[in-house]
């Protein structure tokens, strides 16, 4: 087993109600089999919502997880649950484990991920555009880019001053019939929630992620707004997921792989809530994961026509990856090949190892 710290720049800073990023810290997991077959996982730093730094997480995942897995024995096509073998670790080096022990199975098996995973098919993802908080012109010069690549679906970060006039900006910039969609982090208290929506609802707002704290925030919310309310910071497990479900705090869900501990909790997290998937930021490798997922997550199910927020490769200026998903016109096309079909650019990962 290799972890490997690693950056990418952003190609402008990434702002949100919590805080600016200028790159966002991975770790980049690789696991060997005697064979030759290489499994690939990742776990991210998620530094804005105070978790592990990128060295305490590397080390977490060489000291807690490399003695369950020397010697494992790999079934092609079966994953192995990294709850088995890495207890007791966090939630990103959970979601990096297991993504690299499933694909390392979907690998010895000759067979993509989402094979492994029981899809009959893939499908392109519809994606969202993820916008940075800013001045409301430069926020909508920045959507009417992304309408250009067939965006259709527009993820604006409020909680910050001016947020409303960035709504306006936006619906002015992309038409009546796209969608926003709007993620305050959960800044607001609940009655500031209400107003901000309030002034917002005119504009045509297709969901709200997290505009309050804590589950009891979000349901004080919820009844006083017309806005579908997705949860996101207070749903990181299922039993979160069922309390939230109890409380009314929330019509759905919002999943990042390296919140929730990875592919198997996501898919618990949804037999409870409706759901769509976010991305962490993540590189190469955790995007494959996530839109692997995205084809066994239940068709029919509410948040199912919902477009997924996992087009944020096009914030990075660089990649680690040779063979990655692309994005055309809006939606995310999976690689082929077996596994995730992530193929690492060996040159590239030097040039931005930390």
């Amino acid at each position: 087993m290799e972890a490997v710290p690693y950056a990418l720049s952003f190609r402008e800073p990434y702002v949100t109600a919590r805080g600016r990023l200028e790159r966002r810290e991975m770790v980049l997991v690789r696991l060997g089999t005697d064979e030759g077959i290489e499994g690939l996982g990742e776990a991210v730093a998620m530094s804005l919502r105070g978790a592990s730094d990128v060295a305490s997480l590397a080390r977490e995942i060489r000291e807690r997880g490399e003695p369950g897995l020397v010697g494992l024995e790999v079934d092609p096509g079966r994953a192995v649950s990294a709850h088995r073998i890495a207890d007791a670790m966090s939630p990103a080096a959970i979601a990096a484990l297991e993504v690299a022990l499933l694909d390392l199975a979907a690998r010895a098996a000759d067979q993509p991920v989402w094979q492994t995973l029981g899809a009959g098919s893939a499908k392109p993802v519809v994606c969202n555009a993820t916008l940075v908080a800013g001045a409301p012109a430069a926020v909508a010069a920045d959507a009417g880019r992304w309408a250009e690549h067939g965006f259709e679906t527009f993820k604006l970060k409020v909680g910050v001053p001016g947020d409303v006039g960035q709504v306006e900006a936006v619906r002015g910039a992309v038409g009546d019939r796209a969608r926003i969609r709007v993620d305050a982090n959960g800044v607001w208290a609940p009655q500031d929630a209400v107003l901000r929506l309030t002034a917002m609802e005119r504009h045509g707002i297709e969901l709200a992620e997290q505009p309050a704290a804590d589950l009891e925030d979000l349901a004080v919310v919820r009844n006083q707004t017309a806005i579908p309310i997705a949860a996101d910071e207070s749903v990181n497990g299922p039993d979160d997921a069922r309390r939230a479900r109890e409380l009314g705090a929330c019509q759905l869900a919002t999943v990042k792989l390296a919140k929730v501990g990875g592919i198997g909790a996501a898919r618990a997290i949804a037999a409870e809530l409706p759901v769509y998937l976010s991305s962490a930021l993540d590189g190469p490798v955790g995007i494959a994961a996530a839109a692997h997922l995205a084809q066994v997550l239940r068709p029919g199910a509410p948040g199912a026509g919902l477009a997924q927020g996992l087009a944020t490769q096009l914030l990075f200026a660089d990649t680690i990856a040779t063979v990655q998903c692309e994005l055309r016109n809006g939606t995310l096309h999976l690689p082929d090949g077996p596994g995730l079909g992530v193929e690492i650019d060996e040159s590239a990962l030097d040039r931005c190892r930390i």
